[in-house]
């Protein structure tokens, strides 16, 4: 039934990126305005809030009640990601995720609503992050209380944005956790993967023009743009989930190729059969709940000063 309705649904909407009078531009400004359709949505009871405006993009602190508010600096926090694949999602579309990614870690979550197609490249996006994280450092949050997380689009930029602040001489921070990572704006290898025709909502053709049309520049895309392309020497252990039946899965084992070359600690969990970004569904599906769950107990675990003795674990499924 999910493919039955998203698959089409998403489809359409990548065709209108790329043909048509909507192509690029209008297409993407027409996607723009989910997330202020999805204003209505509220976080889970206990959520606390908070708005944080920077010079071009802003964002919100979200944090349980009965755990440390974002002043409570020594405690850690999350600078969260969201999808959307740099068209649409932000505040709202992701709030209630977010708060419960940051109730089941037990600190506080800055969700960071960076700049998107059409206003921005993806290079912005990147520089927006980064500037989310030189803000966390400011306020006295140390890099190894810093875990950066996302999903999909938002996942992809946790690792870029983390290798950004590497080569730009800022300290990494502790951890990164990645839900469906896109992590390579080039989709020439998930034309060729099985999963294109399994995927319940995303395809590589669709994933590929979206890049082509809002990122290329003269029609070519820099590889050094896809983290994928990265060497990844010193970045820190991070934690991927993903689908076994998702184009995305690609992505996720391009990742966990790089970490093994650079001998950097990576689990890589692999879901049976579920839907793209199925923790979503946490309200309804129990595997959604067992994943943040997960989630939540390797950031946990990568404030521990026993975030060396991670061990990479290629393939664990749930």
């Amino acid at each position: 039934m999910s493919r039955a309705f998203f698959r089409p649904l998403v489809g359409g909407y990548f065709v209108l990126v790329e043909r048509g009078p909507l192509r690029g531009d209008r297409a993407f400004r027409l996607a723009n305005f989910v997330d202020l359709l999805l204003a209505p949505l509220r976080p889970p009871r206990g959520t606390q809030r908070r708005a944080v405006q920077f010079e071009k993009f802003r964002a919100e602190w979200l944090w349980h009640r009965e755990d440390p508010s974002p002043d409570a600096v020594g405690h850690g926090a999350i600078l969260y990601l969201h999808g959307g694949a740099f068209v649409t999602g932000g505040l709202n579309s992701h709030r209630r995720l977010a708060a419960r990614i940051a109730r089941a870690a037990g600190v506080a979550l800055l969700n960071v609503d960076y700049r998107q197609l059409p206003h921005a490249h993806f290079l912005d996006s990147v520089d927006d992050v980064v500037t989310a994280y030189e803000h966390l450092l400011e306020l006295g949050f140390a890099p190894r209380r810093i875990v950066f997380a996302g999903d999909s689009a938002g996942g992809g930029l946790t690792f870029a944005a983390a290798l950004a602040a590497r080569d730009r001489g800022l300290p990494t921070p502790a951890a990164i956790a990645a839900i469906s990572p896109l992590a390579d704006l080039d989709s020439t290898l998930r034309a060729a993967h099985p999963n294109d025709r399994r995927d319940a909502m995303l395809s590589a053709r669709g994933l590929g023009a979206l890049a082509r049309v809002g990122f290329a520049r003269g029609d070519e895309l820099d590889p050094q743009w896809s983290p994928v392309s990265a060497e990844f020497t010193c970045m820190p252990p991070a934690l991927i989930q993903v689908s076994d039946s998702e184009v995305l899965l690609v992505d996720a084992e391009l990742l966990a190729d790089r970490y093994r070359e650079a001998n950097v600690p990576l689990t890589l969990q692999i879901w049976d059969n579920a839907i793209h970004v199925f923790q979503f569904g946490a309200d309804l599906l129990p595997d959604a709940r067992s994943a943040i769950a997960e989630i939540g107990h390797f950031v946990r675990s990568a404030f521990d000063d026993d975030i060396q003795d991670l061990q990479s674990v290629d393939g664990e499924r749930s």
